[in-house]
């Protein structure tokens, strides 16, 4: 088994670099092909590590090799392997190995796809790490490798700059964030001695993290939120995730949907025993999670570009799980992140299937009409949509109420606003699904003649991810109707040896209560969506400037770009050109030339004992001798 694990980490970073060293000589196939393999063969390795940890549980540690010596300090490179990292493998393979088929067909024609490729899976690869590794420190490789994936990939077309300015802004956003990764890191450290999880959340320094003092405890909890928060795009942090979405289609489904920024709700449930020591820090959580699902959605309600729609959807369904994480519910929260990432990756890939057929047009106003010329598309675009709205039996469904569930059992007002969050995501979710596929086609004639059902190679993974957002929620029945009937293998069950200490469940009574009465007020919202834009045919404004009050702040995304651009990015600016005119001008530029003309007067003074003349070389050599026998000599 410990040869399948180190296949499943590296087979796509060896992909990566067959690609990066070849790929002058490789044709567009033989590199799909190689890329394709890396990632299937990733994914056919993590379903035997999930098999093996579903007929036993037990928790693996996997030494790759040792990494730093230093005297007493030493590192391994090693893996942690238990339940939670094989979920985590099988949907990053599993979804990661369906949108890299899909990108095959979507980027055949671009100039660069043998480097779009190989940005993949160094990034599959990365990712992997994150979720596999035994500490901080390996983690934290896995961290930064993301990273640095997410911003080759946005800026990948880079001859935009719009695209290098919002590479930009996400690469500094979660530096932020990394910064207060990198606090906890050294706290653990300089106060336990260690970074590996197997010691210090299920071993011998658990006691000891017990022991340490509240304040303590609570620094380090925060720190590990300031990097959950830039990672998983939380308030304040969020507004990097809709600017990335100049990344090609495919990227946005793989790393801003189902990967990268729910590395953070990782982080957060890896090191729940730290959150169970801290309830303030968790309502804290829970708090951010809440407000930053509620600002999503309501910017989601007016949103007009069909990437943007579902990138703040994105950034509202990790508030929820978020929220899930802050009330204690880490299953329920685990439990969103899988199907969120089956649906979300179908809407994102249905999404790039439209913007395929209409020629690279993004903007719903100029959409409508076309479910009639995308049938496959139109239909599994409606699969994903009523599955993060959350209507029965589809996947959403399950795993979002069972947040609800729980934040009605921990904190009622928690679930009211988990609730109007939903409610909002039906609406603008079939806002979007209504203006793009009814009523009369929108755009010009150009692109009514070239709209067209994409190649199966773009389909076939739309099909098998709309499959998996039908089914996909059954794995996860909730714990009191699962006890209820009878059921005792499900989703709840299968992380229990790793998260049953710290985890909080919903009763029955109020699982079945959530289900029913959200379900009825979800069909509701829908229903009024249906009036609005497909009986009243009612048409997003194209100027946003002529709209007022409320609609004009959400259409404006409630203009916090405008505000972080005014007082944070000219304020550095104007602080950095007063550093620059006094400190770098006046005091170092000043310093440095006044050592210089010092060096040069000095310098000027001691030539004159070069005079050329041998008679005084002479006459100093002597003198020389004299002083050095006198020193000698007394």
């Amino acid at each position: 088994m410990d040869l399948i694990i180190k296949i499943a980490a590296f087979a796509p970073f060896v992909t990566f670099t067959v690609i990066l060293a070849t790929h002058r000589w490789l044709s567009k196939a033989q590199a799909a092909f190689i890329a394709c393999l890396g990632v299937f063969v990733s994914f056919v390795c993590s379903c035997a590590i999930f098999y093996d940890q579903f007929t036993y549980p037990h928790m693996a540690v996997v030494t790759v090799y040792e990494w730093i010596s230093s005297g007493t300090f030493s590192s391994l490179f090693t893996f942690l392997i238990d339940r939670l990292t094989a979920v985590f493998l099988v949907f990053i393979t599993g979804v990661g190995f369906l949108i890299h088929l899909f990108s095959v067909g979507y980027m055949w024609e671009d100039d660069g796809f043998r480097r779009f490729f190989s940005y993949l899976n160094l990034f599959i690869f990365f990712m992997l790490v994150l979720v596999m590794a035994d500490s901080f420190l390996i983690t934290f490789i896995g961290w930064e490798g993301v990273g640095f994936c997410s911003f080759m990939l946005i800026s990948y077309w880079h001859l935009d700059m719009k695209n290098n300015d919002a590479a930009k802004k996400a690469f500094v956003m979660n530096r932020i964030g990394d910064f207060g990764f990198l606090m906890a890191m050294c706290l653990l450290f300089v106060n336990l001695g260690s970074l590996e999880y197997s010691q210090l959340f299920f071993g011998e320094q658990l006691p000891l993290l017990q022991q340490l003092s509240p304040g303590l405890l609570a620094l380090i909890a925060g720190c590990l939120v300031l990097g959950a928060v830039g990672k998983s795009a939380q308030i304040p942090l969020f507004t990097w995730l809709p600017d990335a979405m100049a990344a090609p289609t495919p990227v946005s489904a793989l790393i801003h949907a189902a990967t990268m920024v729910t590395a953070g709700i990782y982080l957060v449930v890896r090191t729940s025993a730290l959150f169970a020591l801290t309830p303030d820090i968790s309502m804290l959580v829970a708090v951010i999670g809440t407000a930053t699902a509620l600002l999503g959605a309501a910017i989601g309600l007016m949103q007009t570009d069909i990437k943007k729609v579902l990138a703040y959807s994105t950034v509202s369904q990790l508030g929820l799980m978020f929220m899930a994480l802050g009330l204690g519910a880490y299953t329920a929260a685990i439990f969103h992140v899988v199907t969120h990432a089956f649906f979300k990756a179908l809407l994102f890939l249905g999404s790039g299937s439209v913007i395929h057929a209409m020629s690279g047009e993004q903007d719903i106003r100029r959409m409508g009409g076309l479910r009639k010329h995308l049938p496959i598309t139109y239909r599994t675009f409606l699969i994903g949509t009523l599955a993060i709205s959350g209507i029965p039996p589809l996947a959403g469904f399950f795993s979002k109420d069972q947040i609800l569930a729980s934040a009605l059992e921990a904190a009622p007002v928690f679930f009211v606003l988990g609730l109007g969050v939903s409610l909002m995501t039906a609406f603008y979710m079939f806002r979007l699904l209504f203006l793009t596929f009814f009523g009369e086609f929108r755009g010009t004639e150009e692109q009514r003649h070239h709209v067209h059902e994409s190649p199966p190679l773009m389909t076939i993974p739309l099909v098998l991810l709309a499959v998996l957002s039908i089914i996909g929620g059954w794995m996860g029945i909730p714990h009191g109707i699962a006890h209820a009937v009878g059921i005792h293998k499900s989703f709840d069950t299968f992380l229990a040896p790793v998260l049953g200490t710290f985890e909080m469940h919903a009763s029955l009574g109020t699982e079945l209560a959530v289900m029913g009465g959200t379900t009825l007020l979800i069909l509701g919202s829908i229903y009024y969506a249906y009036v609005l834009f497909v009986k009243k045919q009612v048409r997003p404004v194209r100027d946003v400037e002529a709209l007022t009050g409320a609609s004009r702040l959400i259409a404006g995304r409630f203009f916090i770009d405008e505000f972080y651009r005014k007082y944070i990015v000219q304020a550095n600016d104007r602080f950095s050109e007063l550093l620059e005119s006094v400190v770098e001008n006046k005091v170092i530029d000043r310093s440095v030339n006044a050592v210089g003309t010092m060096v040069s007067s000095v310098s000027s003074r001691l030539r004159r004992i070069q005079t050329g003349q041998l008679e005084h070389y002479v006459m100093v050599f002597v003198l020389g001798v004299v002083v050095l026998l006198a020193l000698l000599m007394f």
